[in-house]
């Protein structure tokens, strides 16, 4: 999370950075203010560089509450953080020239839009778990590849929560009027009333039978379509010449 904090400002292993680790964070801190803060005189920051000191959490104490850090130093990250986007200020205040005219790097191919994720790091254990709760949320199949969720979270939105598509599921269905005694029920249950009920359950069925029908023929017709021999005339009932 801070690499890119740590590149801008040319630190030497912005890369392998470990936030967790101790020295490499005390490091980082000094180096700050060495190189880029400059808060206190070079004589004034014994104590902060003392590194291996016991009493280093104590100078360091001291010295956020001398930059005015709104953070403690038992919230490492946050603090690190702020100290970075101060450093990142200070950078620009000092170079104001060199970055004014600065322009985006151009893209390796403006025609084409890029995937919006090429760029996630899928083994960051805050994206598994945001693509997890998503998933749970839309009711979508675990996967191993948390980027094969995440293009499946993608395309369940845009087929089904789009503007488009919430405006033509909300659109009332208008059905045809059914006159009930035109239709032999098959059977009597010795009540009207059932009767009718029953009628209207067999007539919803049938209907719900020619849905399915017609996208099992949209899908044998997507099959043709893939594996069909191009001499096949549909027209002459038979395949070839």
């Amino acid at each position: 999370m801070f690499r890119r904090k740590l590149t801008a400002l040319d630190y030497h292993n912005p890369d392998g950075f470990d936030c967790t680790d101790e020295t490499q964070y005390r490091n980082c801190i000094v180096w700050l203010e060495d190189q880029k803060i400059r808060h206190y005189k070079i004589e004034d920051r014994g104590n902060l560089r003392n590194i291996p000191s016991s009493d280093w959490p104590k100078a360091y104490q001291k010295y956020l509450q001398d930059v005015n850090c709104p953070f403690e130093v038992q919230e490492r990250q946050e603090a690190l953080d702020w100290l970075l986007g101060l450093a990142v200020r200070y950078e620009y205040g000092d170079n104001v020239e060199k970055y004014k005219n600065c322009q985006p790097p151009p893209a390796a191919n403006s025609e084409k839009a890029a995937d919006p994720l090429i760029n996630l790091d899928s083994n960051s254990p805050d994206f598994k778990a945001g693509v997890t709760a998503l998933a749970n949320i839309l009711k979508i199949q675990r996967h191993d590849d948390y980027l094969v969720m995440l293009k499946a979270i993608r395309i369940l939105i845009q087929e089904r929560l789009s503007p488009e598509a919430i405006s033509k599921a909300s659109q009332n269905k208008e059905g045809v009027p059914v006159a009930l005694d035109q239709h032999v029920l098959g059977f009597d249950t010795g009540d009207a009333t059932l009767n009718e009920a029953a009628q209207i359950l067999r007539l919803l069925h049938i209907e719900e039978l020619r849905e399915l029908q017609t996208k099992i023929n949209e899908a044998i017709v997507a099959v043709q379509a893939i594996i069909a021999d191009p001499k096949t005339d549909h027209r002459l009932g038979k395949v070839g010449r």
